[in-house]
Parts: C-alpha cells; sequence; structure tokens
C-alpha cells in the first residue's frame, strides 16, 4: 500500500522489450534498505524490485501492466515518481493507494493560474462514474484532490511545490498519465451495483 506522496523523482537508465518489459530506475533511496522483492510504485505502478545496484533498481513489468498503465512508453533518460511501500507507523498524508492503475487518463489542458497550474484531464468511460469533486485520485502516483467533474472529464489543480517534487512540472497536453481511482469510491459504487 502506498498514500500517493511521492518520495523521489527516479529515471530511467535501461528499458529492454520483448513481450514484457525490463527497466532500471535510479533513484535518490538508500538502496541498501531495499529488499529484493520490495514494491516501489514508480508513476503510481506497483512493480516489483527484481535487482538492485548502488543507486538503482530493476522491475520486470508485465504485459498486462503495460496494457493498463502508460509503461509502455517508458524510455530512457524519462523521470518518474517513486514512493516506497508504507510502512506501520509512517504518515498516511494522501489517501490510500494500492498501486493497481485502473487505466490511463489524457491531459487535455494545462492552464497556469497565479502560482499553481489547473489541469483537466479525460478518464476511460468505465472509470469515470468513480471520480466525484472533492474525492481523491492518483496519478503517476500523486494523490491529488478533484477540483471538478462533467461527465468524462475532470479537473485538478496543482501547487508549486507538488510541481517541484514530481514530475508534475513537465506535464504537457496530449500526455497520457496513470490514473487509480480511490478505493472507497470503488466498493461504494460495487455495494451500490449489489443492492440496487
Amino acid at each position: 500500500m502506498f498514500t500517493g506522496i511521492v518520495t523521489d523523482i527516479g529515471i530511467i537508465t535501461q528499458v529492454s522489450r520483448d513481450a514484457d518489459m525490463r527497466a532500471r530506475i535510479t533513484t535518490g533511496y538508500d538502496t541498501g534498505s531495499i529488499d529484493l522483492g520490495a514494491s516501489i510504485a514508480s508513476d503510481g505502478v506497483c512493480l516489483t524490485v527484481t535487482a538492485l545496484g548502488p543507486d538503482w533498481y530493476e522491475v520486470y513489468v508485465s504485459a498486462e501492466t503495460l496494457d493498463k498503465s502508460n509503461l509502455g512508453v517508458w524510455q530512457e533518460g524519462r523521470r518518474v515518481n517513486l514512493e516506497r511501500a508504507l510502512k506501520v507507523g509512517d504518515e498516511l498524508g494522501g489517501h490510500i493507494v494500492s498501486g493497481h492503475v485502473d487505466g490511463v487518463a489524457d491531459v487535455i489542458r494545462v492552464v497556469a493560474e497565479a502560482d499553481s497550474t489547473r489541469i483537466s484531464f479525460r478518464a476511460p468511460a468505465a472509470l469515470a462514474r468513480f471520480i466525484a469533486p472533492k474525492g481523491s485520485v492518483a496519478l503517476n502516483g500523486t494523490s491529488l484532490t478533484v477540483n471538478e467533474v462533467d461527465g468524462d472529464t475532470f479537473g485538478v489543480n496543482l501547487i508549486t511545490h507538488t510541481k517541484e517534487v514530481t514530475t508534475w512540472g513537465d506535464v504537457r497536453e496530449g500526455d497520457q498519465v496513470n490514473l487509480e481511482i480511490d478505493t472507497l469510491a470503488r466498493y461504494v459504487a460495487r455495494l451500490n451495483d449489489v443492492v440496487g
């Protein structure tokens, strides 16, 4: 489990593809404190550490994950949001995030507003019903508050700090970002389907 509070920005240094993908990510984390098999959210996707070096870790990405996320466009030099798994006693500063990405959202508008940035997204139709104003959503592994919703589009507002400590300062219209809907919204909708 994760919180959606990004704690490092990694850089993809190696990518190899066949049906699946392997990637090496450099990190500021102390890799001596990371175990093989540990989970690290990388752009919001919970990935298992399969190899370690002095300032890097490697992950294996299945075809299923590539199909459901934007990891298929990873290339060398790309910056990615990182978060290590939540430990008992850690502060829960964002919201509960599983790292199980539901799909990708398209960035359809990026507008500066004073010192912040307003970003609008288009969600896949099947996921749009789970997104609510003032609810939480995880985008590229970042816990964000939804400002407004209109059909399958929704918006968030990013403060300067968020843009500086994550990859959100790099976002452009046309980008695709990993979307994980709020777990509570998923269960409320499921209960409504069963009871209703």
